[in-house]
């Protein structure tokens, strides 16, 4: 029954641990800065979508596919992960380098950006000061396996330990560069237009207000944040203060973002969840 369905992960999760911190709202962007690297991933992008005239509308369909993987029931994420496949096989784009078109769900694009979003999430949470020891890093990566399987990746491509992550990341900088696009994007993130009063939809379970400073704060966090190397890309030192100074960023905001009550924080989805994690305890 759906009503006593955890979904693909539950409570005892480290997915759910993790994906418990509002800093993730930096992961993400940090994610997005990162994925723009990658001139096949981001001319997929560029060519199929429409960010820049709706990039908060896109935000909420993201982070509304995020929270049904993480908190929604079996069904709710497959479905999920049906629709997200169903669209994507439908896009095509053109390399910038070759001219070839190719499919935007290549399992080498989608392995990208699953990657990633994950490295992202746990690396932001565990800088934030969340307390993850190093299995529990091993054991997010081994179950977000899963997610990856939702979206047409075959699980056992997808890197499961931190030492996996940091091979692919090895592997794969050789086809990195800075890209027109990718610098269009990049300056796009870092400073997007935003409605004085941005509310994102309740089923997301965020209510966010930030005036231009603000964001551009959560921005340099997450810029400060990415890998030295993929830094450099973007013309940065890569300097270890530089990394400091985004980790103390990081968690001072945690703290802030700690005191806001949990019912601001936490969506429906969430909420759901945890509602049926205690009723099955309680059962």
């Amino acid at each position: 029954m759906d009503t006593d369905d955890l979904g693909l992960f539950g409570p005892g999760s480290v997915t759910w641990k993790v994906h418990e911190e509002p800093i993730l709202i930096v992961a993400g962007l940090r994610s997005l800065y990162l994925q723009a690297l990658h001139p096949r991933a981001m001319a997929g992008v560029a060519q199929n979508s429409n960010y820049r005239s709706d990039a908060w509308g896109r935000l909420v369909r993201t982070a509304t596919y995020v929270g049904t993987t993480i908190y929604g029931t079996t069904a709710e994420a497959e479905a999920a992960g049906r629709r997200v496949r169903a669209r994507h096989a439908r896009m095509r784009a053109t390399d910038p380098f070759t001219g070839d078109e190719f499919r935007v769900d290549e399992p080498e694009l989608l392995r990208w950006v699953h990657v990633t979003e994950v490295e992202s999430f746990v690396s932001t949470a565990r800088r934030a000061g969340l307390a993850l020891t190093d299995d529990e890093v091993d054991g997010y990566y081994t179950e977000q396996r899963r997610s990856a399987g939702l979206v047409g990746l075959d699980p056992d491509d997808v890197p499961g330990t931190a030492a996996e992550v940091a091979d692919y990341y090895r592997d794969v900088r050789p086809q990195l560069r800075m890209t027109r696009e990718a610098a269009e994007t990049a300056l796009f993130l870092t400073a997007p237009p935003i409605p004085w009063k941005l509310s994102l939809p309740a089923r997301v379970g965020l209510n966010l207000g930030p005036p231009r400073w603000a964001y551009l704060g959560i921005a340099a966090t997450a810029l400060g944040m990415l890998p030295p190397w993929a830094l450099r890309l973007y013309g940065g030192l890569g300097l270890p203060t530089t990394a400091l100074s985004a980790d103390l960023s990081a968690r001072a905001l945690r703290l802030a973002l700690a005191a806001v009550p949990r019912r601001y924080r936490e969506g429906p989805l969430q909420q759901a969840a945890k509602e049926r994690a205690a009723r099955l305890a309680a059962a």
